[in-house]
């Protein structure tokens, strides 16, 4: 019997036994952490002396990713569930947002083939304004300005700040 502030079985809708969606969730971020740490260890690039080297942020993330994926399951085997949607501001019967869902994908898509032609500058650019319209920007000058901002800040901070190469396309003579 459960107590009065507990909800009973019937109220929460959640099945008795081992395999519930947190521990699915949990499984798939200890699975990434460990994809992230294992591809990390062919990057064969030394590390710098003025900072870390290329593999240095990669690992970090993947170590906390097992960390965190590793107490997550802890978690969910000793009972621990996720809370119920009531927290959100969300309609948790709305329908999905497809149309959105496919404009960022679309988005990224493009990203990915325009890369090494455009540059990373050019290319982030387009992927930072492009996102920005899809999730419903308004002020589409701002946006742009930002994106810009964003791309070139990204650009420095990895080739000045961390040595790594990325594509400069067709501002190869220029930066």
């Amino acid at each position: 019997m459960s107590s009065p502030e507990e909800p009973t079985l019937q109220e929460t809708g959640r099945k008795r036994g081992l395999w519930r969606p947190e521990l699915g969730l949990a499984l798939v971020v200890l699975g990434l952490g460990v994809f992230v740490v294992v591809g990390t260890l062919d990057v064969s690039a030394a590390a710098s002396r003025l900072g870390p080297g290329p593999r240095f942020f990669p690992m970090l993330v993947g170590g906390a990713m097992i960390l965190i994926g590793l107490f997550y399951v802890a978690d969910v085997l000793r009972g621990g569930r996720g809370d119920p949607e009531e927290s959100e501001d969300v309609d948790a019967e709305a329908p999905a947002d497809w149309r959105g869902v496919g404009l960022v994908s679309g988005v990224f898509l493009a990203f990915t083939a325009v890369l090494d032609v455009l540059g990373w500058i050019i290319a982030a650019s387009l992927l930072f304004f492009g996102l920005s319209l899809a999730l419903g920007a308004e002020h589409k000058v701002r946006a742009a300005l930002i994106a810009v901002v964003l791309a070139v800040s990204t650009y420095l901070t990895f080739v000045e700040g961390l040595g790594v190469t990325l594509p400069a396309g067709l501002l190869s003579g220029v930066i």
